[in-house]
């Protein structure tokens, strides 16, 4: 079959080969036939011009002259691979560029008026002689084409015949042998098949023993029947162990059913701490963890009192953040070296009274009798969160509760440090640790919106280092900053726990004070200053001398904008009126003033 393929093939190549030669001889034909035809249409012509002097005909002439000079010079190109037409082709151009000259020449004459000269040239003969060398030339180079084309022709005819024999031999052969090996295999195929299927069909009447004992004659089959007995004995030793499978599929199914239930219960507990877990992360106050935390705990672990502790890194203390189950907590909390849970890194329970050391801290839930307690500890990178504390026994079915719950406990409490960290870095000015301008403004805007509802009074203080840049100026930076953190600690001791005091901006400080008239803060302020005036600044062993600031106070108004600025402007106000009158002094705005008058 390969060989058929590759004679047809290559027949094919050949015919191709054949016919674009033929092809070829048909173009340089066409391209012959075409430089006579050009050259006899401009003698025609030239003949019209010399005999009518019509203008039309001369044009005519140039035109066909030039098409004639460019079919001989393509007849050049197209004999390149034959040097016997080639050199023909050369003479063609020769002469037909002879009889174009004269053609031209004759024309040159009619078109300056000479028609006498340019019929005496028509008359001399020569352009006669020259197209009958012409006629001559090409019949020639012709002749000899049509004879290579023919030849061309023949050998495409043969190479036809060729493949047509080649296929109507080649086919029924190879058909022919298809059909002989197709019975060869037909019959070695044949008996193995029919052993194979008996020896099955005893198989499946149930005789397990029914194997393949008769010669294949063949590899093939022979690997299929050392399959096929391998399988039946395969299939033999599996119903023998059936009874135990089934046995042991017993007991694997009542353990899968077991598990099923402890899988389905902490697919409950995960979706429990889930949910937990989503509403810790989302928490934003103490307050709010503490919540979730005695919500969520009580049903992870239920039945079992206990508490939260958060480890405080200011104080070095675990102090509490919730407690659940009816359970009394100190409000102190713990260092962390009375935990035994902390200092070992581990869980540590007392599940009866002398089985274990007992915590220091545990005395103070009243497990002073009991001791049946459990603590965990929470653990970041190896640093204490906290501790979860458990009054009672954690039983071994609730261990993997506790450990779920321990994890999203820790990861809630340290992000929620973070976010703590990171409101407090966006809230507060670093070198104070007051309030910074932005968090005035969103707070003041908010307490506006508060006394507008409830209709309480809001006041303002604006106030700020006089002569601030002595400090700077005299003793260096360094020292203005120890001047400002000195005030912004002052402030802090005397304002009240719900004033807001902030740092405006580089020796001016602003205090918002809710529910406070005017007239009422300028004592809380008349304190204050006093209180800074007394102050004694040192920095770096040297004391920098005494300080005052002046302030000013104003009350917001319904009329007032509800962003806050018109009350800045009106204690600013004040202020520049304290400056003015001497500094060192606490002014009220105008309106404030009228109203305590």
């Amino acid at each position: 079959m390969a060989l058929l393929a590759g004679l047809l093939l290559e027949g094919a190549s050949q015919m191709r080969d054949s016919l674009t030669w033929v092809t070829h001889s048909s173009q340089v034909l066409k391209t012959a036939n075409a430089s006579l035809q050009h050259l006899q249409q401009a003698e025609s012509g030239q003949r019209g011009y010399t005999l009518t002097r019509n203008p039309e005909f001369g044009e005519a002439v140039e035109v066909e002259l030039a098409a004639a000079r460019r079919a001989t010079g393509d007849l050049m190109i197209q004999t390149a691979d034959n040097a016997a037409q080639n050199a023909r082709a050369a003479q063609i151009r020769t002469v037909v560029a002879q009889r174009a000259d004269q053609l031209e020449e004759v024309a040159r004459l009619a078109r300056a008026g000479d028609f006498a000269g340019a019929q005496a040239s028509v008359a001399s003969g020569r352009g006669r002689y020259l197209m009958q060398l012409v006629d001559a030339r090409v019949g020639d180079f012709l002749n000899e084409e049509r004879a290579l084309s023919l030849t061309r022709t023949q050998i495409v005819e043969r190479r036809l015949n060729y493949n047509r024999w080649l296929v109507l031999v080649g086919i029924p052969i190879m058909l022919a042998f298809i059909g002989f090996m197709a019975v060869g295999l037909i019959h070695r195929v044949r008996k193995p098949v029919d052993d194979m299927m008996t020896v099955m069909g005893q198989l499946g009447a149930g005789d397990r023993s029914a194997r393949v004992v008769e010669a294949m004659k063949s590899s093939e089959f022979e690997r299929l029947a050392k399959g096929y007995n391998a399988m039946a004995d395969e299939l033999e030793h599996a119903v023998a162990d059936q009874v135990d499978s089934e046995e042991r599929l017993r007991v694997a199914n009542l353990e899968l059913s077991q598990n099923t239930e402890v899988l389905r219960e902490r697919g409950e507990v995960i979706e429990l701490l889930g949910g937990m877990a989503h509403r810790m992360q989302a928490a934003r106050t103490d307050e709010e963890l503490a919540s979730i935390i005695r919500v969520f705990v009580p049903r992870v672990l239920p039945e079992i009192p206990g508490a939260l502790y958060a480890h405080n890194n200011s104080r070095n203390l675990l102090v509490p953040i919730a407690a659940w189950g009816g359970l009394e907590v100190a409000a102190a909390g713990f260092a962390p070296d009375q935990c035994w849970a902390l200092r070992r890194g581990q869980s540590h329970f007392v599940v009866e009274p002398g089985s274990d050391i007992v915590c220091a801290h545990a005395t103070t839930h009243g497990d002073e009798e009991t001791h049946h307690y459990h603590c965990e500890p929470l653990l970041a990178g190896g640093e204490v969160i906290g501790v979860l504390y458990l009054k009672g026994v954690v039983g071994a079915e609730n261990r993997f509760r506790l450990t779920v719950l321990t994890e999203n406990i820790a990861s809630a409490l340290v992000n929620h440090r973070l976010q703590r960290g990171l409101r407090e870095q966006t809230i507060r000015d670093p070198l104070t640790s007051l309030f910074n301008r932005r968090y005035m403004e969103e707070t003041l805007a908010l307490e506006i919106a508060r006394a507008s509802r409830s209709g309480s009074p809001l006041s303002l203080v604006m106030c700020d280092v006089d002569h601030f840049k002595r400090f700077n100026d005299e003793f260096g930076h360094e020292a203005g900053d120890a001047v400002l953190q000195a005030v912004s600690a002052e402030m802090r001791s005397r304002f009240r726990d719900g004033d807001v005091i902030c740092r405006f901006g580089g020796e001016e400080f602003t205090i918002i004070a809710p529910g406070t008239s005017a007239a009422t803060l300028a004592n809380r302020v008349e304190i204050v200053r006093q209180g800074i005036s007394e102050l004694m600044v040192q920095q770096g062993g040297r004391t920098l001398g005494s300080l005052t600031m002046s302030f000013g106070i104003a009350t917001w108004e319904e009329s007032m904008e509800r962003d806050g600025s018109t009350l800045i402007k009106a204690a600013d106000a004040a202020l520049y009126r304290a400056k003015r009158d001497g500094r060192n002094r606490v002014m009220l705005d105008a309106r404030s003033e009228a109203i305590a008058a």
